[in-house]
């Protein structure tokens, strides 16, 4: 089917995703903090296993304040963080916390953060991700260019927010029409779009 802009079709419904089993990290296995991940964490060995995700090379895009970053760092054998570390204005502006969140995250070797806006990091990159997070500034536009990189550069793209704000999940709706993959959805702790 040719992909048509949002507008001229009708948005195609994600298929709720119902998990068998939570698998909650012990405290001392991710960075604490009152996240809106925090329940989140409890899927991904299930989506891992469920589709068949390999866990060599995991990128996030929009790190904040780690939570999800070190969680994925349980999983992955290298994990990438990519954010411009200064909020926005859904998550709040506040000064560069970059340099304290490579201290923060430091009991996690394997994970590399780095300082860019994620329109800087996709330009001219071609590099293969087993899973990408996208949990950026929650418009569509945005959502929408980072999240075709991500779901045409990985083998599963999963987005936070898809129930908390309409933009994230029409975007996640899209991309998975223009780029033929399935879209899954978790309707709890604000939404989690997986697309696979």
């Amino acid at each position: 089917m040719m992909w048509l802009p949002t507008l001229l079709r009708k948005r195609e419904s994600a298929i709720p995703f119902i998990p068998k089993d939570f698998a909650y990290l012990p405290n001392d296995k991710y960075l604490l903090y009152d996240s809106a991940w925090r329940g989140l964490d409890a899927l991904i060995p299930e989506l891992i296993q469920k589709f068949n995700i390999p866990t060599n090379k995991c990128l996030e895009f929009g790190v904040e304040f780690g939570f999800s970053t070190t969680v994925f760092a349980n999983y992955f054998k290298d994990v990438v963080g990519v954010d411009i570390f200064t909020g926005d204005s859904h998550a709040g502006l506040h000064d560069d916390d970059y340099k304290d969140m490579i201290d923060k995250v430091k009991p996690w070797p394997n994970i590399k953060l780095i300082k860019a806006d994620y329109k800087d990091y996709i330009k001219n990159n071609n590099e293969k991700f087993d899973l990408i997070h996208v949990d950026i500034i929650h418009n569509y536009k945005e959502t929408f260019e980072c999240g075709l990189w991500a779901a045409e550069h990985s083998k599963m793209a999963i987005f936070h927010d898809t129930k908390s704000f309409k933009g994230v999940k029409h975007a996640v709706q899209d991309i998975a029409t223009k780029t033929g993959k399935t879209f899954h959805n978790y309707q709890y702790n604000n939404g989690l779009g997986i697309l696979v």
